[in-house]
């Protein structure tokens, strides 16, 4: 059964999956430590972690029988790359503004 891609938009639009992705800039850490600051099931915060994982944010590797969770910068590489489309697009507005007012001065 293949995985289905997920919207990484989507992935980040819930707030306890963005507040997973803020926990994980200060260290690595484990679904049970992730659970801990949460007031929901471990299963629900591993349903998260999941879908982070698949859309490339975050990586899990097993060290005994612990699962760790490390922040992975191919989910960010993407947000990245479409937010870098639209700064060249305002970019691009501000110095044809910039052409016409110097037009204007002249």
């Amino acid at each position: 059964m293949t995985q289905q891609a997920l919207d990484i938009f989507q992935v980040i639009a819930d707030p306890n999956r963005r507040y997973i992705l803020e926990l994980l800039t200060e260290q690595n850490l484990s679904i049970n430590a992730l659970a801990e600051n949460f007031d929901m099931s471990r299963p629900a915060v591993s349903k998260h972690i999941k879908a982070l994982h698949t859309a490339g944010f975050v990586s899990i590797e097993e060290i005994g029988r612990e699962r760790v969770c490390t922040l992975n910068q191919e989910g960010f590489n993407e947000l990245q790359e479409w937010i870098n489309y639209f700064d060249g697009f305002w970019k691009n507005k501000l110095k044809n503004l910039e052409t016409l007012m110097n037009k204007k001065n002249k």
